[in-house]
């Protein structure tokens, strides 16, 4: 039996993590800024991750915010050097080293860290998780016409799919950059929220605006994408018909762009 230290275990996919190592038979800690026995921020660390980190054979770091991941990774590398972890884990995003989005600048950053660490690691890029559009299209559809970006696809992923994976290279040594997960369609983002506007019983109008700058330009020459990475088979439509019940949703249901 291997122990597992799981960071950001309460989150969308590290609880999925959990469940799946503990389905295992493994030992599995969940740290997370309000989880005890294990409540640390990885911002601060000191001895409260040290504790956490101490005897653990692995960790699967899926912990990430806004701000602050390049500083959590140092202090999580640290620990886990001082505690003699052999094995690192850690799940990114495709196009990190693609498109120069801030937050993806951060991921970039953070994969540097591990592969420098000299800690026997392991890093999974995956796309979006469909939970993630979701997000995005409640808080755009707050208003009554749905603003996307013009000429922007995405590959949305099961999370539940990229847990397997996850659990997967976990109990497994060391692999390095291993292949991309994607999710099984990449298409227009507007033909994601007509699916998403029919499952919610929402409607607005949608309106696909040109935007500008350098991110911009990345996302919609497709660099988070990974076509020949489509490996995931959840769709968005049956995740949308696991959230909101009803009938099932076409993919690519509804007009073409306003």
């Amino acid at each position: 039996m291997t122990t597992i230290l799981v960071t950001g275990g309460t989150g969308t996919l590290g609880r999925l993590v959990v469940e799946r190592l503990r389905a295992g038979g493994h030992e599995v800690r969940v740290l997370s800024r309000h989880s005890e026995p294990y409540a640390v921020d990885l911002r601060a660390g000191g001895a409260a991750l040290d504790a956490a980190v101490a005897g653990a054979d692995t960790i699967v770091h899926c912990a990430t915010a806004q701000k602050g991941d390049e500083q959590a990774a140092q202090n999580l590398i640290r620990a886990a050097r001082g505690a003699g972890v052999r094995h690192l884990v850690y799940v990114s995003i495709v196009g990190v080293d693609e498109v120069p989005f801030p937050y993806y600048r951060s991921k970039l950053a953070v994969e540097r860290l591990v592969e420098e660490s000299g800690i026997g690691w392991t890093v999974l890029r995956a796309t979006q998780f469909h939970d993630l559009l979701i997000m995005m299209f409640q808080g755009l559809s707050k208003l009554p016409v749905m603003f996307l970006p013009a000429g922007v696809r995405d590959q949305p992923v099961e999370a539940a799919e990229v847990a397997d994976r996850l659990a997967e290279l976990a109990t497994a040594g060391p692999a390095g950059r291993v292949e991309d997960m994607g999710g099984p369609q990449a298409r227009p983002l507007e033909s994601f929220a007509r699916a998403y506007l029919k499952a919610s019983g929402r409607r607005r109008a949608v309106v696909n605006v040109p935007l500008w700058g350098a991110a911009y330009r990345g996302f919609r020459s497709g660099g988070h994408l990974t076509p020949r990475r489509a490996v995931g088979k959840g769709s968005f439509e049956e995740h949308l018909e696991r959230r909101f019940g009803g009938g099932r949703v076409q993919a690519g249901s509804g007009r073409s762009g306003v």
